[in-house]
């Protein structure tokens, strides 16, 4: 049964790294928790620990529509919706096919901006809430072999701050949080798909480089653990006015701020070093 005098909170992507984290912070903080996935499977965890697993491909909107259907039906709604699913999409613009760009699009940036579509109308109703967009420190700085997934992490930053604008009036909060280099699964899952895509052909040696310097960046607790992010997370829905923006973990600080500080050009050649 689910309890319509606690507060609400639908977190997706949660089957493993950060959404999982950030689904246990919450129900630890007196949440009623939806989680949502592709793979239910792997949110029983969560759901021992009392969370409500849903199936759901975000880039399926026959299954966010079902998802949410639910959740308005249990509850009438929800307080904080936290925009986690996603994935890195690397390799060279000239091989990835536009269908595999698309996808990158959808899951990252359409997906969450359709969910969020279908829960604000009770949000307005209640005008209140808050929505926390996951997006990167990569919506804020580019790295080698990453065009589209970058160009997916910016246009959810600048989706957010137009968003952010346009609920004001109806007391609904849009948090951002830039998360640096975390202990997830992103690594492998990048590096994998390098050198399968462009392991061989006119890009073989940027390619086995970045993917070298991708799994070399992550493993044996080199990373933030994303339970850092599930703390900020947690700390943001409590704010009666939270910040705009959060960033947190490994390298996402200095990253963001020597891309502004020092231009274009210092940049390119810090990113280039490490290819060597």
């Amino acid at each position: 049964m689910s309890d319509k005098l606690k507060r609400t909170a639908l977190v997706t992507g949660a089957s493993s790294g950060m959404g999982k984290e950030i689904a246990a912070r919450l129900i630890k903080d007196g949440f009623q928790v939806y989680v949502a996935a592709r793979s239910v499977e792997k949110m029983s965890g969560l759901a021992r620990l009392g969370a409500k697993p849903l199936r759901m491909d975000v880039s399926k909107d026959d299954e966010i529509r079902a998802a949410v259907e639910t959740i308005l039906a249990e509850t009438g709604g929800v307080d904080v919706l936290v925009n986690n699913a996603g994935f890195g999409l690397y390799g060279p613009v000239e091989d990835v096919s536009i269908d595999e760009a698309r996808y990158q699009f959808e899951v990252n940036l359409f997906g969450a901006a359709r969910l969020t579509q279908l829960l604000l109308p009770a949000m307005r109703e209640k005008r209140s809430g808050t929505i926390v967009n996951i997006t990167s420190m990569g919506g804020k700085i580019y790295t080698l072999l990453g065009a589209w997934y970058h160009a997916t992490k910016h246009a959810l930053e600048g989706w957010s701050d137009c968003l952010r604008l346009e609920l004001a009036p109806f007391g609904i909060k849009v948090v951002v949080v830039e998360p640096g280099l975390i202990e997830t699964g992103f690594g492998d899952v990048v590096a994998s798909g390098l050198l399968k895509r462009s392991g061989a052909g006119p890009y073989a040696k940027l390619t086995q480089a970045v993917a070298k310097s991708t799994r070399d960046a992550y493993g044996r607790g080199r990373g933030t653990s994303p339970t850092v992010i599930a703390d900020i997370v947690a700390r943001a829905v409590k704010e009666a006015r939270p910040r705009t923006r959060y960033v947190a973990g490994k390298y996402a600080v200095p990253m963001i701020k020597m891309r502004a500080w020092f231009g274009d050009r210092m940049f390119d050649r810090v990113i280039m070093s490490q290819m060597r």
